[in-house]
């Protein structure tokens, strides 16, 4: 993976970014207000509220490969710990309250913390991947502009966040060819669409709420996990020795030259 890229991008992305105007005057309905501060305020916890780090037990066999990974991890939980900034400031507007705990976040971290750095590494790129989903439901029926130019911003670090993940699963080798590879595919999306469902349960009332639907955010989440998919696949490295028997246009197999 090319470490010198990431760095250099986490650290030029803490430029040009335009601070949302807080202190705007706001006039949203207390029906729909309710939950949507509600679902921001659970939101901050898990997106960079709680520990902005790596945390399962064996952390350090992931961070400590080389001195250019550690810094990168850090960079990006720095950026992580922005967003939890960035949506306290979504709660102090609405009058909210900043929490400490809520019980998706308990078990987040409890897995995260048992089943290892690998296992971590993956959840935390499906959460990327299905609070892209959210985020951009967000934006789309926003009834507040400071909110929507929030959603802007994070969004704009998610895609990359995701790209990060991409290249490093690429560098790792995954997935394997042929029918590890597949197995690999089908558990990734399974567990996608679990992390978007406990995501659902926590936040279908703030979406439904602004004007979404489940078929959207299903449908949201779903172009998120398989373009994610797709773009392992495109990035597959073909074999370098070419291939013995060549097709030719005629049907008939021959010795390729």
């Amino acid at each position: 993976m090319n470490c010198k890229k990431w760095i250099e991008h986490f650290t030029r992305n803490k430029q040009n970014r335009p601070e949302p105007d807080w202190a705007a005057p706001f006039n949203i309905p207390p029906a729909v207000l309710a939950p949507v501060l509600k679902s921001v305020e659970q939101f901050r916890l898990g997106d960079g509220g709680g520990p902005a780090s790596l945390i399962a037990f064996n952390r350090e066999s992931f961070r400590s490969r080389t001195n250019e990974m550690r810094q990168i991890v850090d960079l990006w939980f720095a950026e992580e710990a922005e967003h939890a900034r960035l949506l306290g400031c979504a709660v102090r507007r609405f009058g909210g309250r900043i929490i400490a705990s809520h019980w998706s976040f308990t078990v987040f971290c409890l897995c995260r913390r048992a089943l290892g750095v690998r296992f971590e590494l993956q959840v935390l790129t499906l959460t990327e991947l299905v609070s892209t989903g959210y985020y951009r439901m967000l934006r789309q029926h926003s009834p507040d502009g400071p909110l929507s130019a929030m959603c802007e911003l994070i969004l704009r670090d998610e895609a990359r966040h995701v790209a990060f993940q991409r290249d490093r699963l690429m560098a790792a080798g995954c997935p394997k060819p042929g029918l590890r590879g597949w197995f690999w595919r089908i558990q990734f999306l399974a567990c996608g669409y679990a992390a978007g469902t406990v995501l659902w349960i926590s936040h279908a009332a703030c979406l439904k709420a602004i004007g979404g639907t489940r078929g959207e955010f299903y449908s949201e989440i779903t172009r998120q996990i398989m373009r994610f998919i797709r773009s392992l696949q495109r990035r597959e490295k073909r074999p370098s020795v070419p291939a013995l028997w060549a097709k030719p246009s005629t049907g008939q197999f021959q010795l390729a030259k």
